[in-house]
């Protein structure tokens, strides 16, 4: 790279990121712990954020509950977040690579294998969503919506995120930047503009839900924001001098990241809440059907604003798809990486823009079932840095007969194990092809498939605790002989192995 230590916008000329799965060097590391609010902001202010509100009230819950639910799921699953970004600054390298150091060289690729299929999913919904809601915004303006404007914001949909991802880091920040500023301009335009569909009276209507209706609606927050992108948290911050604050790290990670979509909440709730039918169009075309109380002057930028931050989300998830994809044994360059998965991408896009009559239904079977081992892998990670006291040995961290090991049995046993619990009791009765799971709430007394627990997702919360706690437990003796090693080899030590 050429002068690498200037981040100014124009500093330097756009270039593919040669780095894959190696270390940043101390050359390269640059910026602040403020630095991290603009990709975790423009990956999050997607309007997107309004349709939770209709999502967050369809379990059945008043207005505040689902308030106080989508704020606790939203700030807790990116503090989340937070603690795993301090990973990155300590190692200097992706997410997947330093969760190396609990699950063993190899015994990694389990995690990075769920990783690379989670962070593919959510490109995919993504990409998925902004086509569509392309396509409503030239329906309503008579532009036609149908097959070919599909096609076509698809395709320039696709070429705008796997162009990000294939560039790498430097192209990210600066395009998270700017999309920042465009998509948080164009919202609070679009806020001011429907705010007169908002009926109080409608809204403070709403009936007060159960217990467990609200924890079903927390975990599905939590699923949505923080834990989706969890297992990528320490991307960005890898980038970061090894002398920045922890303190700082996590604050800035969580706060980039939760501010849109707190307001966007509240919002959407009021919006929402004040009309069933908005709430149920949401369902099938969660972008798409905010269009329907704009004027028809703000509907090209309602497409701008709404296309924006659907790609900031996807590009980073292209980007950090491709480590993982490295990650899980796939020896090739990271930007060939990030273009295997814009294919599929691609692909996976078709198929719901063309193909699937539902939207909602297998996008939160599809949250929930993989939430349930991220939330897992997230405990251990989390126990794990956190039983550390030191820095992380950047050499053995490729290497498999270093301090980490190859191939440990316990926090692979364990992640099969806490999944297995997660999965007991968690029901997806809106994709057919989950319907085994839940298999837990009958014998443990939770009523069933069908019972009050059935919709409450306690499987993704139980596998999170049984993972952290576990580890806390079981990884101490395992860390603290790794931490008395002797610490005189070189750091950079050996030829990294995917």
């Amino acid at each position: 790279m050429t002068d690498s230590s200037d981040s100014r916008p124009g500093g330097r000329q756009f270039q593919v990121e040669p780095h894959g799965l190696d270390v940043i060097g101390d050359a390269e590391r640059k910026g602040t712990p403020r630095t991290l609010f603009w990709p975790w902001f423009g990956a999050n202010v997607s309007v997107l954020g309004l349709s939770y509100g209709a999502f967050a009230l369809g379990f059945g819950i008043s207005f505040w509950q689902a308030l106080a639910a989508g704020a606790i799921g939203i700030v807790f699953s990116f503090l989340l977040c937070g603690f795993i970004a301090v990973a990155g600054k300590r190692g200097s390298a992706p997410t997947m690579v330093l969760s190396r150091a609990a699950y063993g060289v190899r015994g990694n690729r389990l995690p990075s294998v769920i990783s690379w299929m989670l962070t593919v999913g959510w490109e995919t919904v993504l990409t998925a969503l902004a086509t569509l809601a392309t396509a409503t915004v030239f329906g309503r303006l008579g532009w036609g919506g149908g097959t070919g404007t599909k096609v076509a914001a698809l395709v320039l949909v696709g070429a705008l995120t796997v162009v990000g991802g294939v560039m790498g880091f430097d192209l990210i920040m600066r395009l998270q930047t700017v999309i920042t500023v465009v998509t948080g301009v164009l919202t609070v335009v679009y806020i001011a503009l429907v705010a007169d569909h908002i009926h109080w009276h409608t809204v403070s209507a709403h009936p007060t839900g159960s217990a467990q209706e609200f924890i079903g609606a927390l975990v599905f927050m939590m699923t949505g924001f923080g834990l989706g992108w969890v297992n990528a948290a320490a991307d960005y911050s890898r980038y970061l001098p090894r002398t920045s604050s922890s303190r700082g790290v996590i604050g800035w990670t969580t706060f980039g990241a939760s501010v849109a979509p707190l307001l966007l909440l509240v919002f959407g709730l009021l919006l929402a809440g004040s009309s069933d039918t908005l709430s149920k169009a949401v369902a099938a075309d969660p972008i798409g059907a905010l269009t329907t109380i704009l004027p028809t002057w703000f509907l090209v930028p309602f497409a701008v604003v709404a296309v924006l931050g659907l790609v900031g989300g996807a590009v980073l998830d292209i980007y950090s798809s491709g480590l993982a994809l490295l990650s899980a044994g796939l020896r090739i360059p990271r930007p060939v990486a990030a273009l295997v998965d814009g294919v599929l991408m691609i692909a996976g896009s078709v198929y719901i823009v063309f193909f699937a009559g539902d939207f909602l239904g297998p996008f939160m079977g599809f949250l929930t079932t993989l939430g349930v081992p991220i939330a897992a892998w997230c405990g251990i990670m989390l126990a794990d840095l956190a039983l550390r006291r030191r820095d992380y040995h950047e050499g053995d961290l490729y290497r498999p007969r270093g301090r980490y090991g190859d191939v440990p049995l316990t926090p692979l046993l364990l992640t099969l194990a806490a999944t297995a619990i997660g999965w007991g009791l968690v029901t997806n009765t809106a994709a057919n092809w989950l319907d085994w799971q839940g298999y837990l709430l009958g014998p443990l007394g939770l009523g069933g498939t069908s019972g009050a627990w059935a919709y409450a997702n306690l499987g993704v919360l139980a596998a999170l605790a049984v993972g952290f706690l576990a580890t806390l437990v079981l990884g101490r003796g395992r860390v603290h002989r790794q931490e008395r090693e002797a610490t005189g080899r070189t750091a950079n030590e050996g030829a990294p192995i995917a």
